[in-house]
């Protein structure tokens, strides 16, 4: 008609959606705060996504190293691992803690590890070999179970946390005849660790090979990372080797404190 208006409605604009980046994002995110690997189920309820694109998105970030599986749960990938580097957590970590791991190489000359967690593992992230090393799985991938080291023991001893989901994963596998497969036996074992201050492995993860480790604390009384001797199981004195490999966590735990 007319004088008459014509009046068009616009259709209020639509909040707008992430995208697959930030859905990916929020996931790293999610699992970058988890103490421990995470089950889907909980992925989902800390970034709101649904289970069928949460699972579409964690396949591309476990194709990419930046997740990965630890039997149905997730945690973050090794890549990702590598790129926020453990060793630059605190400020002059290595420059406190080298010093120490070479006095163990020049008093033992045996091979000196010092490792940190990575998900279900310890991650070597420095070593200095001895001459007369026996060869281990974990040579070339600088990798080791928790449960059969002496590194990794120490690492599992006081996160009960960590112990638990170790235990959800079933009986620990058996690589040699003297691995502790039994996780009563394997509780007794850390229980000892927490009494004494040290770990000993011999022949648990590599026939031949045997080894002491010890904790290392940062400045809030948590496990930041163990140190270790490895060597030949027919000639290591673990005993003795216990004593200077504890007094070196000891030392490296206090210049921690300093530097946190």
């Amino acid at each position: 008609m007319p004088g008459k208006s014509i009046v068009r409605h616009r259709r209020a604009p639509e909040a707008a959606q992430p995208g697959s980046l930030e859905k990916g994002i929020d996931i790293l995110f999610s699992l970058s705060a988890a103490a421990q690997p995470i089950s889907l189920s909980q992925l989902c309820r800390n970034t709101g996504l649904p289970k069928s694109t949460a699972h579409r998105i964690l396949a591309v970030l476990c194709s990419r190293s930046l997740a990965k599986r630890a039997g149905t749960d997730y945690l973050v990938g090794d890549l990702l691992a590598r790129l926020g580097d453990a060793r630059g957590r605190i400020p002059g970590t290595r420059r406190a803690v080298l010093p120490y791991l070479l006095y163990l190489y020049e008093t033992t000359r045996q091979t000196v590890n010092l490792a940190v967690l990575s998900g279900l593992e310890a991650e070597y992230v420095e070593r200095v070999y001895g001459h007369n090393r026996v060869p281990s799985p974990s040579d070339g991938v600088d990798r080791a179970p928790l449960h059969c080291t002496a590194i990794g023991k120490t690492l599992l001893a006081y996160d009960s946390g960590l112990r638990q989901t170790l235990a959800d994963q079933g009986s620990p596998p058996r690589l040699t005849r003297r691995t502790i497969t039994s996780l009563t036996g394997l509780d007794r074992e850390l229980a000892r660790v927490r009494h004494y201050g040290v770990a000993y492995a011999q022949e648990e993860f590599a026939d031949g090979v045997a080894c002491v480790a010890a904790p290392v604390f940062d400045a809030a009384g948590k496990v930041a990372m163990s140190i270790s001797v490895a060597g030949p199981a027919v000639a290591l004195p673990l005993a003795r080797l216990g004593i200077s490999v504890r007094g070196a966590a000891q030392a490296i735990s206090a210049a921690l404190a300093r530097l946190g």
